[in-house]
Parts: structure tokens; C-alpha cells; sequence
């Protein structure tokens, strides 16, 4: 009686085994680190850059013990001695780079090669355990007001060509002026942009060059204009963050334009950085005939710098029509490209632009928002960073337009497959509806602070230690098996949670400390049920055997309830709430195994087939 077949001790050994390699890459802590990579994919990280940056560290009497270069020269990373001085590093290393490179905060793995190669990988901790980075993003809404404005105002230039209303029309700054000859055409003006764009306010003067009109947006509109900029920049940002793979973003907005993103467990963050604050957008426009006037048309420089066009100011299509990208390589040539889908208004557009300009070029254009620094002294005589923002408009290809297109069709011209890939990426996420500017970027400690988490570990300890004493004092051997189980227990849901990428944070602990209590409840009921049934007069081993099975569907329904309750949570909570719910949902499954089969095990192997007299509980 009370004996385990063979395999059930193996399939034990297996998973405490399994369990363990798997928990114990969360022993070695990472170091801080900044973290180099170039502002564009096609910009690799040299040795002579990380020296750079080294010289740098050295120079600054900062204190660091190792450097490397990853994927073959996408970042550089170098290990830093103090957490403290970490964020002063990376500002002096991004002014010594330019703003040829992102330098970004990162947090540096020390698991074992040999063991990240069999999988072994530490659990993400949340911002409020581990710390994280924290992004402030000030999005450009008078940008985007602009950018209505200009299509206003081509909107009207071409309604007036068709219409054979002769006068000039320009955007300037915040409003659209339009010059006119006398008040009749004027009239007529009004009478189009009111009728095409109701958004727009007019007041009407006059000189000695005839009659000028001036359109604003409404206040209205421009709320309405700024909220959508937000709100379309926050789902990009959204989307983006997905694409990178980070467990549990914060990404909200804050104010009227300013937009927070929180990225905890600090993964890649020179590649969030560049791909969150990158404004990656494309205009389709028809290259200028020769014979236009040069006010309809724009000269732009191709990627590569060496040659020069001229293209339509009117624009086909933006980045904002675009459903789908992927990269991908052209079948003749094997060069890089991006495979386009657009929506259904991108497409008739696309189609009625290109069905009419057959043998004419399609020049595409890669809109970029990039900032340049200059450092300037303040009042104090300290030196301060300035950052200016600019658009960087190029070329990346003009084709002859053979035939129609529609809905589907290909971007070629890129330089590499990464940034053929980067592009997809960003337009798969979405356009930005306007640029966005970085005005902070700090680490995120604890919420609760060192010293308080420090003191929260330490009350659990005490209280493992408590509970053991407790357990051993009323069950004697039985407590101590209780106490080796919720052990086990703690170091397999640690186990899981890795595998699974789960997050933990401060309410994940909480989720921990109570499926411990479960644990052990568990085999005090079993503990219980055994004393009772040597109270009833049955031999050791039988009240050890009636003490488990009976007990284990009360076990049973009781994880089973708290499972229940854990997924209901998790399906209806957010942030902290989902922490917790996931550690009380993977701790519930675990400590079933636990706290019937493992004890259960320990108990057969040390009493299983003796003849007992007496049992020690």
C-alpha cells in the first residue's frame, strides 16, 4: 500500500528538473547598459563607433567592464558599473555620436550562453519590480492643421482649373490666401472652398492688386483635427509596440498632445526608440512635365543623393491609404522591396491618377521626421541640448507607369532588406497623423521603491519561515513535506512564467504568496483528513491512503473555483489586475501537482510498504 509505479517518481524527477533549469536564469541579475544602434537600419554599428563611445565613458570618469556588438552590427551595447550612471552615459555618448545614432537605456542580460541556447531565459518584471523606460512623446498638432490645410488648398487650386476661375492660392502658415482680380471671381472662390471644404473660415479684404481672401480653420475644426492626431498617433504607437513584442506597454495619452509610453523589462530599447519616434510616411506624387509651372511642382534629391526631380505638388495618395505591407524581393533583379495593399478609397484614387498618365513616371516620396541637436549655455553657463525637428523628404522611386494600378502593387529602390523590412513594419502599423518629438526619456524605478520591495521580499521570507515552523509543530514530517512542496511550488511557477513570457509585478507577488497559502491549505486538509482517520481506528496506512484520496477533490474544487475566478480577471481587468491573475492562474495549476502528487510521493517513498505501528503526525 501507498506505492508509486516507477514512472510516476521519474515523470516527478522530469519536471522538478525541467522546472529548475528553467527558474534559474532569474538568479543573475542583469547590468546596466547603453545601448547603440543607427538611426535608420542601414546604419551599422562599427568597432570604431563603440571605441567612440568608450573614449567617451573614459573621458567622464564613468565606470564600465565590457562591450559587445549585435547582430552583426544592428547595436552595441556596453556594460555599465552603476546604475546611477547610466542615464548621464547615455547623454554624453548620444552628443559625442550625433544624431547619426540612437543611444538608448537598456538593462544587459548575464544568463549563461549555454543556457539561453536551450531556452533558459529570465521572467519580465514589470516597471514597478524591475524598473523600465519611460517615454514622453509631444505630438506636432499644428503640423497636422498644416497638412489639412495644404490639401485645402490644393483641393481649391484644382477645383479653380476646373472650373477656369483664374487666381493665385497658396497656404501660408496657419491659413490658405487667395488673390483674385476682382470680386465676381472672388465670389466664386468663396463659393467652391465653401462648398468643398465647410471646415474653413473666410474674411475678405482688398489692395491695390485686387481682392484677397483668407481662409482659417474653424476653432472647432481644429480641435476635432489635433484630437485625431493624437488619437490616430496613440493606436500607431499601440500597434508599433505589438510589432515589437514588449509584455504589458503602458501606452496612454497625457494632456492634449502628449502621448506616454512605458515599456517595462527594458528588451531592445534603441529599436523601440527609433521605431516609436519615427515618422515613416510616403506621398505618391507624378513626376512634373517639363512645361509646369513652378509653382505646381517641388524639386526633391533621390536616396542615394546623386541625381535630383522634379514632382507635382498635388499628391495622389499618402501612407495613410496603406492596409498592408510586407517585404519582400524582386524575382529579376533580387533586390530589396515592399509589397502594398491599399484600402478601397486608395485604390480608386491610385487607379483614376495612374489609368490617365499611362507612360508618365511615379515618383515616391519617404517623408522622415528626423531632429537635429545643437548644444547652447544657459543663463547658469551650462551647457543644454537643443533639439530641432526637420523633415526630410527623398525619393526612393520613380517608375514609368505601364498600366493602370489598382489595390495592390510595389515599392522598389530600398537599399537593404532591413530597411525594406522597417518600412513594412511602419506602414503596417499605421501612418502617423502627425510627426512626434521625444521631450523625455528617463528609467522607471520601482513604484514602490527599493527599500520597500526590499522589505516586501523580506516579510515573505518571514513568512515562509513562520508558516514552516507553524506546519512542522502540528504535523511533525507531514508539515515538513507541506513546507518542501510549497517550495517546489514557488520554483515551478517561477519556471512557467518564464517560459510563457509572463509579467510580474508587484500584484503578480501577491498572486504568488496566495497560491502558496492554496499550496499549503491543500495539505493541511490532507494532513487533517489523515489524523482523522487515525482517530477513526484505521492502520497508518490506510488513514494515509483514505487521508489523500479523500481530500483531493475538496482540493480539487477549491483550484478549480480560484482558477475560475483568476480567468474571469484576467478577461476583465487591466494592468496590475491581469498580473495578478496570471501568477494566481499558473500557481492554482501547479500547486495541485504539488501539494497531492509530490507530497504524496515523498510519503510513499519513506512509508509506502512498512508495517507501521505508530504514525508521527
Amino acid at each position: 500500500m501507498n506505492k508509486y509505479p516507477l514512472w510516476k517518481y521519474l515523470l516527478i524527477l522530469f519536471v522538478l528538473a525541467i522546472g529548475t533549469f528553467y527558474a534559474a536564469p532569474n538568479v543573475y541579475a542583469p547590468d546596466p547598459a547603453i545601448q547603440i544602434s543607427g538611426e535608420n537600419s542601414a546604419t551599422l554599428v562599427q568597432q570604431a563607433t563603440i571605441e567612440q563611445a568608450i573614449n567617451t565613458l573614459q573621458q567622464n570618469n564613468i565606470a564600465y567592464f565590457g562591450e559587445e556588438i549585435e547582430g552583426q552590427g544592428k547595436a552595441g551595447l556596453i556594460r555599465l558599473r552603476d546604475l546611477e550612471q547610466q542615464l548621464r552615459a547615455q547623454g554624453l555618448v548620444q552628443r559625442a555620436l550625433g544624431d547619426g545614432y540612437v543611444v538608448a537605456l537598456n538593462l544587459a542580460q548575464n544568463t549563461p550562453e549555454w543556457m539561453s541556447k536551450l531556452g533558459g531565459k529570465p521572467m519580465k518584471l514589470g516597471l514597478d519590480l524591475s524598473g523600465g523606460v519611460h517615454f514622453l512623446l509631444q505630438v506636432d498638432t499644428p503640423a497636422a492643421v498644416g497638412k489639412r490645410l495644404e490639401f485645402a488648398a490644393t483641393g481649391i487650386k484644382r477645383k479653380l482649373r476646373e472650373t477656369r476661375v483664374r487666381g493665385l492660392v497658396d497656404q501660408r502658415g496657419d491659413t490658405v490666401v487667395g488673390r483674385f482680380k476682382d470680386q465676381a471671381l472672388a465670389d466664386q472662390a468663396i463659393g467652391i472652398a465653401s462648398e468643398e471644404y465647410p471646415e474653413l473660415q473666410h474674411v475678405v479684404s482688398a489692395d491695390a492688386e485686387g481682392v484677397v481672401i483668407t481662409w482659417t480653420m474653424l476653432p472647432a475644426k481644429i480641435k476635432e483635427i489635433e484630437d485625431y492626431a493624437v488619437s490616430q498617433n496613440l493606436t500607431t504607437l499601440r500597434n508599433r509596440v505589438n510589432e515589437l513584442g514588449v509584455a504589458e506597454p503602458l501606452v496612454q495619452r497625457q494632456g492634449r498632445n502628449r502621448i506616454v509610453v512605458e515599456l517595462p523589462g527594458i528588451q531592445d530599447t534603441a529599436e523601440a526608440k527609433r521605431i516609436l519616434g519615427k515618422t515613416a510616411n510616403l506621398e505618391f506624387r507624378l513626376e512634373a512635365k517639363s512645361s509646369a509651372d513652378d509653382s505646381s511642382k517641388e524639386q526633391f534629391e533621390f536616396r542615394d543623393g546623386r541625381r535630383l526631380a522634379w514632382l507635382e505638388r498635388d499628391v495622389v495618395i499618402t501612407g495613410e491609404r496603406v492596409s498592408d505591407a510586407k517585404s519582400g524581393f524582386d524575382s529579376q533583379s533580387g533586390r530589396a522591396e515592399v509589397n502594398i495593399a491599399l484600402d478601397s478609397d486608395g485604390g480608386a484614387l491610385m487607379s483614376q491618377s495612374t489609368r490617365h498618365n499611362i507612360g508618365r513616371n511615379l515618383g515616391v516620396l519617404f517623408i522622415e521626421r528626423k531632429v537635429r541637436t545643437t548644444y547652447q549655455k544657459d543663463a547658469a553657463g551650462n551647457e543644454v541640448a537643443v533639439r530641432t525637428p526637420y523633415d526630410e523628404k527623398r525619393i526612393i522611386s520613380l517608375a514609368t507607369i505601364q498600366d493602370a494600378l489598382g489595390n495592390r502593387f510595389r515599392i522598389t529602390g530600398l537599399d537593404n532588406p532591413a530597411e525594406a523590412a522597417e518600412l513594412a513594419l511602419l506602414l503596417r502599423a499605421g501612418a502617423l497623423a502627425a510627426p512626434m518629438d521625444f521631450v523625455e526619456e528617463r528609467t522607471v524605478g520601482p513604484s514602490l521603491g527599493a527599500e520597500n520591495i526590499k522589505q516586501g521580499v523580506d516579510a515573505i521570507y518571514y513568512g515562509i519561515a513562520f508558516v514552516a515552523v507553524v506546519m512542522i509543530a502540528l504535523y511533525r514530517p507531514f508539515g515538513l513535506y507541506a513546507v518542501t512542496a510549497m517550495c517546489i511550488n514557488v520554483i515551478l511557477l517561477v519556471a512557467a512564467m518564464s517560459l510563457l513570457s509572463a509579467t510580474l509585478t508587484m500584484p503578480g507577488i501577491a498572486g504568488i504568496v496566495l497560491t502558496m497559502a492554496m499550496a499549503i491549505d491543500a495539505n493541511v486538509l490532507i494532513n487533517c483528513r489523515i489524523k482523522e482517520e487515525l482517530r477513526r481506528g484505521l492502520a497508518p496506512q490506510s488513514a494515509i491512503s483514505a487521508g489523500y484520496d479523500r481530500a483531493a477533490n475538496t482540493i480539487f474544487d477549491a483550484n478549480f473555483t480560484g482558477l475560475i475566478i483568476a480567468v474571469i480577471l484576467y478577461a476583465i481587468g487591466t494592468g496590475p489586475v491581469k498580473g495578478f491573475a496570471i501568477t494566481s492562474a499558473i500557481g492554482l495549476v501547479i500547486s495541485q501537482f504539488t501539494a497531492v502528487m509530490v507530497t504524496r510521493a515523498m510519503v510513499n517513498l519513506i512509508y509506502g510498504g512498512r508495517r507501521l505501528q505508530k504514525l508521527w503526525i
